[in-house]
């Protein structure tokens, strides 16, 4: 793995980017359709969701949207590390996530911190996630982020983190 060229870094870094957007807006369909090809899995959670509806439907079940249609959040991605394999047609990148939000019920705060571990692959020029693995590192009050009930099911070592 190297740095690639330009244009792939550049298309690979815009996924990343494109996924925070979507996913602050509430944009599920489009999310979904950053992994019509690729799968999302969780640290300490069993399985992977794969696939353009799935990964739509999980976002749309778990994410709470409020009354201006969208989440209230400020996803950042930081510390982005891009490993591109021109030949083989496939990247990885490691990254810093922090996610922030305030609503009328809770002051600006960040609200969630972790990694991610990506992997990509190009098909007829065009890079497309494969995974997105999610590592949750620190977690504080989700409750104007999630639906209701999903908090009790979090890992109990990232709440006190």
């Amino acid at each position: 793995m190297g740095t690639g060229t330009w244009e792939s870094y550049h298309a690979i870094t815009t996924l990343l980017y494109r996924y925070a957007e979507c996913i602050d807006a509430a944009d599920f369909d489009a999310i979904g359709e950053l992994f019509a090809r690729g799968m999302i899995t969780n640290e300490g959670f069993p399985g992977e969701i794969a696939g353009a509806d799935a990964v739509a439907k999980l976002y749309r079940t778990t994410n709470h949207v409020h009354p201006d249609g969208t989440l209230r959040t400020r996803h950042l991605t930081t510390n982005v590390i891009v490993d591109i394999d021109e030949e083989a047609s496939s990247a990885t990148t490691r990254s810093a996530f922090v996610v922030f939000q305030a609503t009328p019920d809770l002051p600006l705060q960040p609200i969630v911190a972790g990694r991610y571990h990506d992997r990509f692959s190009r098909t007829d020029g065009e890079w497309a996630f494969a995974q997105r693995h999610i590592i949750l590192e620190q977690l504080g009050d989700v409750r104007e982020h999630l639906h209701p009930g999903l908090v009790a099911q979090l890992p109990t070592d990232t709440r006190d983190a």
